[in-house]
């Protein structure tokens, strides 16, 4: 894993075997990457490497996260949930994502387009590390209930009665697994396997002893 930010823009995150080949996504998205990070080491961030991407700090805390995906590179705000977003160009990484929030390009221009509203995002998520402002509690209610899992609940009163016994912890390991999946039969299948974990009160990666 890649532990030089100047490695990562020249050869990847040394996560996967396309590290410094042509298949790699950073040098697929090369430029775009450059570009943004020229716009975010001209701030008052720090680079450094974490998880094989670059990291930006502040008084020693993660404020941003760079780095190059599929179809697009995101500079991701750990804290973006308490940005006002007033120019609405954050998105939610995944369904999931409760803090984070992410800019999306794939183009240079993109970058250069919204350098300036950029600029002024990173100066408000320093002012909220620096505020000690906190994340509020994400409600369970927030994670979704696949319909297959909803069905069971429904009909079987006993699995409902032990889901409803787990932690909120654990009942939120179960949801986000099972709605994971994108095929009915496989939601099926991640259900029906867990059935006699949910049944002796234990979460999603807890083994029976």
């Amino acid at each position: 894993m890649t532990t030089d930010p100047d490695v990562y823009f020249v050869d990847g995150c040394g996560r996967c075997p396309r590290f410094a080949t042509s298949g790699c996504k950073v040098r697929k998205f090369s430029d775009v990457l450059i570009s943004l990070r020229a716009l975010l080491v001209s701030t008052a961030l720090k680079e450094e490497a974490k998880w094989g991407m670059p990291c930006y700090t502040f008084g020693g805390k993660n404020v941003i996260l760079l780095g190059a995906f599929k179809d697009y590179c995101a500079v991701t705000f750990f804290k973006g949930v308490l940005l006002a977003d007033d120019k609405k160009i954050l998105t939610r990484p995944t369904p999931f994502s409760h803090a984070d929030r992410a800019f999306r390009c794939d183009t240079v221009q993109q970058v250069t387009d919204n350098a300036a509203v950029l600029e002024e995002y990173i100066k408000e998520a320093i002012r909220v590390e620096t505020s000690g402002m906190t994340i509020p509690a994400r409600d369970e209610s927030d994670y979704p209930v696949c319909d297959e899992f909803k069905e069971l609940l429904e009909n079987d009163p006993n699995v409902r009665n032990a889901f409803e016994n787990l932690t909120p912890g654990r009942r939120k390991g179960y949801l986000i697994y099972f709605s994971q999946a994108k095929q009915s039969k496989t939601r099926r299948a991640r259900i029906e396997r867990n059935i006699p974990k949910i049944m002796a009160a234990l979460g999603i990666h807890e083994r029976f002893g």
